[in-house]
């Protein structure tokens, strides 16, 4: 038997279901904007894969584009862009003894941290104190000698507190997260040069949080001087 087609015009239909006629005439119209900003996300995130789209709205409005987080994350769910996973949030059991908080750097070069760098001073000048952890290439007696014979006073933390220099352990998970991770290195020269490339980076363009979505040192500033 048959099969029986009933047709119904548009007006009919769009009243039954209670529908504006000019609704279903809709056609989507191409947004120039829309598809250059999607193009640069997609290269940004490309870029760095550590980037979320909080850090990549930074960035383009550094470069001068006028878009908001909800629109940049509206493309990142549709291009089907992941946020990099975040570790939970943990308290920190801070010190009266031997915390960041118990001598903040008060002006220029009074309190450094570090964890395992050369050429220390040969470039900033010399600070008044510098904090690290206890380990034995901190303590060894040679390296008190020479920081004492430039007045510099250590600030060792206390074992197994690493929030206790967390301006340093902060820099170096950062370093591990977005760089060390995702590298192989082959050679020495290899690792001095894909690092230094990713140092300047961090400060000459990465946007930072704590500093409103700015680099440290934006390269503008680095070109002035």
């Amino acid at each position: 038997m048959p099969s029986t087609v009933l047709q119904v015009s548009e007006r009919r239909a769009c009243r039954a279901i209670g529908q504006l006629r000019s609704s279903s005439r809709y056609v989507p119209r191409p947004d120039p904007f829309r598809e250059r900003v999607c193009e640069r996300i997609l290269a940004l995130a490309k870029e760095d894969g550590r980037y979320g789209y909080r850090t990549v709205t930074d960035r383009l409005r550094l470069e001068g584009w006028d878009v908001g987080k909800d629109r940049v994350y509206t493309i990142w769910r549709h291009e089907g862009l992941q946020v990099p996973t975040k570790q939970p949030k943990r308290a920190r059991l801070w010190r009266a003894d031997g915390s960041c908080l118990r001598l903040r750097p008060a002006y220029r070069h009074h309190v450094w941290s570090y964890d395992f760098v050369a050429d220390l001073f040969l470039r900033r000048g010399i600070p008044t104190h510098i904090r690290s952890d206890n380990g034995p290439e901190f303590i060894a007696r040679k390296l008190r000698q020479w920081l004492t014979a430039r007045q510099v006073a250590p600030l060792y933390i206390e074992p197994g507190s690493p929030w206790e220099n967390g301006y340093c352990e902060s820099l170096n998970g950062k370093m591990r997260d977005q760089l060390l991770n995702g590298e192989l290195f082959y050679t020495l020269k290899e690792a001095q040069s894909i690092i230094e490339r990713w140092r300047i980076h961090y400060n000459t363009v990465r946007p930072h949080s704590s500093l409103g979505g700015q680099p440290p040192a934006p390269e503008a500033i680095q070109l002035a001087s």
